[in-house]
């Protein structure tokens, strides 16, 4: 399962860099290394490797962070992949 991601282009996570204080906490929980810091403030580097988890967002105290957990088609990315299948959200 290396390297199973997501349908491009899905993902709900939003980051919102103005309200981004550079606590890093994202970069810390994020199991796909989907933050970096540039500037001082986080900045999303590959939104399609997000898994959807929420932990980014439930550990943003600025609030600078949403995602809605579970919806970015991982059903389909699963059934694709059990089935050998491309896989298809219908989105």
């Amino acid at each position: 399962m290396a390297g199973l991601r997501y349908i491009d282009g899905v993902v709900t996570l939003k980051l919102d860099t103005e309200r981004c204080t550079g606590c890093r906490l994202c970069i810390a929980v994020c199991p796909h290394a989907v933050f970096h810091m540039a500037g001082g403030r986080a900045r999303i580097v590959d939104r399609d490797a997000c898994i959807e988890c929420g932990a980014c967002a439930r550990n943003c105290a600025a609030g600078a962070l949403s995602v809605d957990p579970g919806v970015g088609c991982a059903a389909a990315v699963i059934q694709g992949w059990l089935s050998g299948s491309e896989p298809t959200c219908g989105c």
